[in-house]
Formats: structure tokens, sequence, C-alpha cells
């Protein structure tokens, strides 16, 4: 594919990595402190400072900025990122990106790394809130082609830039310089998990401080902060819920794919947001004080011999999220308890073996995997989240 490379960086009129960064190389990884503190530019070109001290903290807001105008916004690993105007084009990692995006009422991302792992379907719980994904492109296809990158030609890349150097042999800091300087530049922290050794040099981000972000980004933090009012509101809900500690049941996490899986991927609930939900149920880790390592440490996987040894009281099963409840049910489960071994297992004696959620999740997709969640492991009823709200706050009627 020819490129221009000098009309292309003419035309990203939209945003720019600031010089400084640029030089010094940030994009490479830790930006050399692990404050809770960020600054944020505002449009008159001032500086202030905002703290993130838990996971519904609000940040101050920002300005709405007019046409002709820059802004500024901080995110580790890649430091600040000047805006010329809002993007109105975007490429993301994955769908916990993208759910934000719509919480905020942006258009889809162009692309994720894989668009299979962004259920779509989670949206159906709420009328008024849908997303189309039909024509979002995977990035990833046999590797990720930065060819693929100019085609897209977004305004800007929510992408942990470490996320693209160290998940698969091909990209390197020239790339990621290359695409930044000709294309748009990246601005995202890979906060799903973290069971990565090459982010400990960096902070990670909770959900919602990642989300202020990304609302930062497209200048739309009135819905962010609309958001995380609903989101105090439902954990307050939640905790009604959750029953005391001795009456917890003890849970294991586990990745299956197919539907006749005899062998799984553990994990071990820790503070990404891929586990937000059970963090938040404060559900028992039945895998946490045994010799089971977990998959993002080990790469390891344990069969039912393993599993039987453990006996979960509830076991959440990861890669089934293309299914509904009853296709999960008719497969995965009636499987397993025609299963020698997995028949055995006191989950699936007493029929509690269910979907485990996406390893995605934004503001919205975490309203419905939580609610599902309580009432899988605790039998809440009812509607733990306003869903008229949330299709207001997307709709930008609040």
């Amino acid at each position: 594919m020819a490129r221009d490379d000098s009309v292309r960086t003419t035309r990203r009129k939209y945003l720019t990595v600031s010089g400084a960064l640029a030089a010094s190389g940030i994009l490479a990884g830790c930006t050399g402190g692990s404050s809770d503190e960020q600054t944020a530019t505002t449009t008159e070109g001032t500086t202030t400072t905002t703290t993130e001290e838990t996971t519904t903290t609000t940040e101050e807001a920002t300005e709405t900025t007019t046409e002709g105008e820059s802004y500024t916004v901080s995110m580790e690993p890649v430091g600040d990122v000047t805006f010329d105007s809002v993007p109105q084009t975007w490429v993301a990692n994955n769908g916990s990106w993208a759910d934000m995006g719509v919480a905020l009422g942006v258009e889809p991302p162009k692309a994720l790394w894989l668009t299979s792992r962004y259920h779509t379907k989670y949206y159906d719980a709420i009328d008024g809130v849908s997303v189309d994904k039909s024509d979002m492109v995977s990035l990833y296809q046999d590797g990720v082609s930065k060819e693929l990158f100019y085609e897209l030609d977004a305004d800007v890349h929510v992408i942990d830039p470490n996320f693209l150097m160290n998940r698969f042999k091909g990209w390197k800091q020239a790339d990621i310089d290359e695409v930044s300087q000709n294309i748009a530049p990246f601005f995202g922290n890979s906060i799903f998990s973290r069971g990565y050794g090459w982010h400990e040099d960096y902070r990670y981000y909770t959900l919602y401080e990642a989300f202020g972000k990304l609302a930062e980004l497209f200048q739309r933090t009135d819905r962010y902060e609309a958001f995380s009012a609903l989101h105090d509101e439902f954990q307050s809900k939640v905790s009604e819920v959750v029953p005391p500690k001795s009456e917890r049941p003890a849970v294991a996490v586990l990745w299956a794919g197919g539907d006749e899986p005899e062998s799984f991927l553990p994990y071990v609930i820790s503070e990404g947001t891929s586990f937000k939900q059970w963090r938040d149920l404060k559900v028992r880790d039945a895998l946490a004080k045994t010799d089971v390592k977990d998959f993002h440490s080990s790469r390891g996987e344990i069969d039912y011999e393993t599993l039987l040894e453990v006996d979960p009281d509830v076991l959440l099963l990861r890669g089934q999220e293309g299914k509904t409840a009853k296709q999960f049910q008719n497969t995965v489960v009636s499987f397993m308890k025609d299963h020698d071994v997995a028949s055995s297992l006191t989950a699936v004696k007493n029929g509690d073996v269910y979907r485990g959620g996406s390893l995605y999740q934004g503001p919205i997709t975490n309203l419905v995997l939580t609610e599902r969640a309580a009432k899988q492991v605790y039998d809440a009823e009812g509607e733990l989240f306003d869903r008229q709200r949330v299709a207001d706050i997307v709709n930008g009627d609040f």
C-alpha cells in the first residue's frame, strides 16, 4: 500500500503528541511515576490537578473546547497527548474501551483487537442502547498489520502501546512512533488484567478512572459524571445483596472453550477490571489459596481431576459469552453432567455452573454483568440499576 507520510501528517488536524513526549520516547513504557495525581491542561492553557481516589471518584469536568482550541489529556504510559479538536474516529484495544465510548454517546470504534470478544448483546437488556459492529474490523488477523492502521486512518488509537509490543512478536517502538506521527497518537492503558509482567513499571487504572480519562479525550465529562453517580447508587444496591462472609460461595473463574471442555485456564480473582463484578460481590475465590497458578502467570491448564480436588461451590466459565444462558445449559452444562469426573463436582450436582462474563467490561456492560452475577451466586431478584437512566445518559437526555 503506497502512502504519502507528509500529506498524512498535514491531514492530522485532530490530534498531536507533544514534541517533548515524542522526543523523550515516553511511549516505550513508564512515565516515571505512579502518583494518583494527574495533570490536565484546560482550554485557557493553565494546568489543573485532579486526584483519583476510588473507582467512583468524579474528576473535575474539563471545559468543552470550541473550534480551534486545543486541550491536553494525560494517561500512563503515553503521558500528555494534545488534541487540536475532539476526535471523530477512533480505534480501541477491546470491548472495555468500546463500551466506555457507547456510554459517552460517541460513534463506535472502527476496529478492536478482536471484535468477537466485544459482546454487544449485553445492550439488549437496555431499551434505547444498541451497537452495530458489523463493519467493525479486528486488528488481530494472524498478527497485527501496520498497514491496517493506515487503512483505518483513525483520529486516535485507544490502545496501550506496550500491549502491541508485548502480546506478540512483530511491533517495536519504531512502529509505534511511526503510527503516532503519521496517523494519530496512542492513548490507552491495559486495565483488564494485572497479570502482565511488562505492566509492572507504570500504573493501572480502575474502570472508572480509565472511563474518566476517555471522557476527557472526547470532551464528554458530563456523561462520565452522570454514570459515576449512577454507579455509586448501583454499588449501594449491590452491597445490600451481598450476604455475610460465612454465607458467600467459593467460586472458580475458568476459561472453557467449546461445547465440551475437557481442560480449563484458571483465573485467580485480581484487581483487573475483568473481575470487577466478582470483587464487588465479595465472593470467595476457591483458587486463591490452592496450588493452582493463575493463567496469566503460568499459562497453564487444569483438568477435571484437579478441579475436583478444589471442588468449588460455583463454577464461572469464561469463553462462553456468545451463547445464551439456555444454549450454555444445553451444551456445556449438559456435557459436564454426563462426564465421568465433572458430574462429581459440587457445582455440577447443585446446578451452579454459569457463564463467567466477558474479559472486557465498560461502565454499561459492568452493570449488566454484575446484576447477572448477583442473580447467579446470591439469587438476587429484580433490577439493580435503572435501564432508562442508562439510556438517557447515553443519549444525552439527563
